[in-house]
């Protein structure tokens, strides 16, 4: 890419998102030799599945079912916090714990049955992916989604196949918000945390970053919602998967 190019290309991209300052690339370029993805609402749409799981656990439970939209706003933080919303039918609160065993084993279970009847890939995750891959770069996904659930579905879409390490919610003793995930992430490459970029779509994906020593940049269709995502402090907002390899590795769009 020209660096006449470059600048037409972040020039258009800071007027798409107002309020955001532009960015300059050129730190990350010379740093960043690895990079860590969020799963839900950055690499997969599983939003659809795990309604469907919610809604036949609350169903067997004798409770009323919530709207996709009321379930988006209660990802981001495990199964275990997903479960425990529903049931309260907010982001505080926690019920029983009776009530929580047996949502719990109902979740679990038709999720398992349903884990990728609607889930989706995003635009831009495969090329982005192998853009990435090919240009040498050390590639991981660190979720809070458990492993049981993670591996599976990034083994349907063919993911796997570009992730060097898969880090799940219960992988470590802590998830994120918490830096642990991407410190170990880190450690494992063999990089400094400035050195590892995520991409996510959360507070939690930034928040963890920032504890971490990491830079992080956001994609703005995940389930914070594009005006939220923009004030989650995060070095900078790309399109997708793909656009962040082409901001980083300066590749023709």
């Amino acid at each position: 890419m020209s660096a006449e190019q470059g600048t037409s290309v972040d020039s258009r991209r800071s007027q798409e998102l107002p309020g955001l300052a532009p960015f300059d690339w050129s730190d990350l370029r010379a740093c960043v030799r690895a990079v860590a993805f969020d799963l839900d609402g950055t690499l997969l749409d599983t939003l659809p599945d795990l309604a469907d799981a919610g809604n036949a656990m609350l169903a067997e439970l004798g409770r009323p079912e919530v709207d996709e939209t009321r379930v988006r706003s209660f990802i981001g933080d495990g199964v275990a916090r997903l479960v425990s919303r529903l049931l309260v039918g907010g982001r505080d609160g926690d019920p029983p714990a009776a009530l929580f065993d047996r949502g719990m084993e109902s979740f679990e279970r038709h999720y398992r049955e349903g884990l990728d009847r609607r889930t989706r890939l995003y635009p831009g995750v495969v090329d982005g992916l192998a853009a990435f891959a090919a240009a040498g770069f050390k590639l991981a996904c660190v979720t809070n989604k458990p492993e049981a659930f993670t591996r599976p579905l990034l083994a349907a879409h063919g993911l796997d196949r570009h992730l060097d390490l898969v880090i799940g919610g219960d992988t470590l003793a802590r998830k994120k918000p918490d830096p642990l995930p991407l410190r170990h992430c880190a450690f494992v490459f063999g990089v400094e945390p400035q050195a590892l970029l995520m991409v996510g779509d959360s507070a939690n994906d930034v928040l963890a970053a920032r504890a971490a020593g990491c830079p992080v940049v956001c994609v703005p269709y995940g389930y914070s919602g594009d005006s939220h995502v923009r004030s989650l402090g995060a070095d900078a907002i790309v399109e997708n998967v793909l656009d962040a390899a082409r901001r980083l590795l300066t590749l023709p769009s």
